[in-house]
């Protein structure tokens, strides 16, 4: 019988394989203690596992710039530091003196007594350092034990799906991509360091499985779909069946992608759709022109900070929005400031220990609270208006006196860059994002200081339903058609309407083709997705009608439950899309 097991999508792209269990773990360290002679020839031995591993980390840097760019790169120099960190390298070393122990047990509880100091809080980017000290843990052992690397994967002659615990972003560049189709892992969260590696080498990735490792057997057959978050063990002829089906759709679309993309984006009675991307990285804008994105609706800008220690220059972020911009020279290009806290904290912000962060300093809040990290990618934001349509926009905003202020220190920055002589764009328009029903039933006020909103459904799904959505446990719960998300949504297209403002959705519903629908049908005509979803959702926009979008709607607004939501969405679009196509990605339970 087969196993199906549900995580978190991490990277796009479906499949198949033998399970190759990866047990990238602390080795075994035998105790032994040495004689007071031998501590200076432990001290060196220690020293050369450590310049090793530097050298390793180097060398998977390099490899990484060639595959995936320099942005990428950088995670690694977090590792890098810590080989150099007083407390790693001094610590060790009077661990060998002090207490007579070998190179690889002193530096076994010098990085043990650190794990315990950084674990006392469970914030998502501290558990992303740890994840790199064990990393560095890990290597610095082998080397000293003299064991070998457990990721070669030389003696293989088939594709593997490799099934972990948890990775690192050494591990995933390392990982031979002749053999590798796809990552599994009980841990990790879509913005892990390693998962965004994962997304930049084309490799499918599914994380927060739970126990997928446990309950997987090595050389068992696997499928793995990076775009629902689901692995299937063992699986039976009618999922291998579905699966090739779903694939074959999937391969179908990918060929059509150039003639797609070419296609204007109108539905069948003539009403025009922005359709934009939502970016990590600045390489993936290619990708996002390639398959047909008009410009972008949320650029995310925490891969500047995310594993970083310490703060990025102005100059180095302008570069970033700067080549984004020049990507899109006729699209709006609507970057985010920085949505730090929650799940994305920098090394070299003091993380607060909090008891639910994503409650907590997060987003606008961290931005306003740091005037030096914030006051830089201001400047760097506004410098690159001048080489196109870019728009700033605000995470997490509550409150109109947050988006004053951001006003006030916008002004104060035009200023100096008009003194130094610097262009910019002095038309430049700010916008906010309604993530919470805070921000929804305040709309009317927001919209006196805002340019434009930006819908952000995944948070705002999570927020109005008090649902995690990185809980599996609760993934049922998560329910973007529940009547109240429905309701909010309407409320804040017509608040932008009244006021004059574009209203846009960068959030996942706006690739779900039934949500696509639901945005049309409340006249939310501009809609952004992950670059792989826009071909899909173009064609829904190409097979349907306003007027049946919109009766679908007026009728949604009136329905009592999420199952009549949809109900009346799958009435309204008919036969004009194959909605059993999606159904397996979206979960979603079709009436008939």
């Amino acid at each position: 019988m087969s196993i199906v097991l549900d995580g978190t999508p991490a990277s796009e792209g479906m499949s198949t394989g033998r399970v190759f269990r990866l047990e990238w773990g602390v080795p075994v360290v035998p105790h032994r203690s040495i004689h007071d002679g031998e501590a200076e020839a432990e001290i060196e031995r220690f020293h050369e596992a450590r310049r090793w591993a530097a050298e390793q980390l180097r060398e998977t840097k390099k490899l990484t710039e060639g595959r995936s760019g320099t942005v990428e790169a950088r995670i690694f120099d977090p590792q890098l530091l810590m080989l150099e960190d007083p407390e790693v390298v001094d610590g060790t070393a009077r661990y060998i003196r002090e207490n007579r122990l070998s190179a690889e047990r002193a530096f076994e509880l010098r990085i043990l007594e650190l794990r315990s100091m950084w674990s006392r809080t469970a914030q998502p980017m501290v558990l992303d350092r740890l994840n790199d000290l064990e990393d560095l843990m890990i290597r610095v052992l082998h080397r000293l034990l003299g064991q070998n690397d457990p990721t070669d994967l030389a003696s293989l002659d088939h594709d593997v799906i490799v099934v972990a615990p948890n990775l690192t972003p050494s591990l995933i560049v390392q990982l031979d991509p002749e053999r590798v189709v796809g990552v599994a892992t009980d841990q990790g969260t879509r913005t892990a360091h390693w998962a965004m590696l994962a997304r930049s080498l084309d490799l499918p990735a599914v994380v927060g499985l739970g126990d997928v490792f446990a309950r997987s057997v090595e050389g068992q057959d696997a499928i793995l779909d990076g775009r629902v978050g689901r692995i299937v063990l063992d699986p039976e002829p009618a999922e291998r069946a579905g699966f090739d089906r779903r694939r074959k759709r999937i391969s179908d679309w990918e060929g059509e992608i150039a003639t797609v993309a070419a296609m204007e984006s109108v539905t069948l009675d003539g009403q025009y759709v922005e359709l934009r991307a939502n970016l990590d990285l600045p390489d993936e804008a290619p990708e996002a022109t390639a398959h047909g994105a008009s410009g972008v609706g949320l650029f995310r800008t925490e891969f500047l900070v995310v594993g970083r220690a310490a703060m990025p220059g102005e100059e180095e972020q302008y570069e970033a929005y700067r080549a984004v911009a020049e990507a899109f020279p006729r699209g709006a290009v609507c970057i985010r400031t920085f949505d730090l806290g929650g799940d994305k904290f920098p090394m070299f912000l003091h993380m607060p220990q909090e008891e639910n962060p994503f409650l907590g300093w997060r987003a606008i809040r961290v931005c306003l609270d740091e005037p030096e990290l914030f006051r830089a990618q201001l400047r760097a934001l506004l410098r690159a208006t001048a080489h196109g349509d870019v728009r700033l926009m605000l995470p997490l905003v509550n409150d109109v006196d947050e988006v004053r202020r951001v006003r006030s220190m916008l002004e104060e920055e035009s200023a100096r860059l008009t003194r130094a002589g610097i262009r910019y764009n002095a038309g430049y328009k700010l916008g906010v994002m309604i993530e919470t029903p805070a921000a929804a039933l305040d709309a009317a006020e927001l919209a006196r200081y805002s340019d434009f909103f930006s819908i952000g459904t995944n948070d705002l799904v999570q927020y109005t339903l008090a649902v995690d959505r990185t809980n599996t446990r609760l993934a049922p719960l998560y329910n973007p058609f529940h009547p109240s998300i429905v309701r909010q949504l309407h409320q804040v297209a017509r608040v932008g309407r009244a006021a004059g403002i574009e209203v846009s959705v960068c959030g996942e519903l706006a690739a779900n083709p039934l949500g696509a629908f639901l945005m049309l049908g409340l006249d939310i005509t501009a809609l952004s997705v992950a670059w792989p979803s826009l071909p899909e959702i173009k064609k829904v926009v190409r097979d349907v009608r306003m007027e049946d979008a919109r009766a679908a709607a007026r009728r949604a607004l009136a329905a009592p439950t999420s199952q009549d939501v949809v109900r009346c969405l799958v009435e309204g679009i008919g036969d004009a899309v194959d909605l059993k196509a999606f159904a397996g990605r979206w979960s979603l339970s079709l009436p008939g």
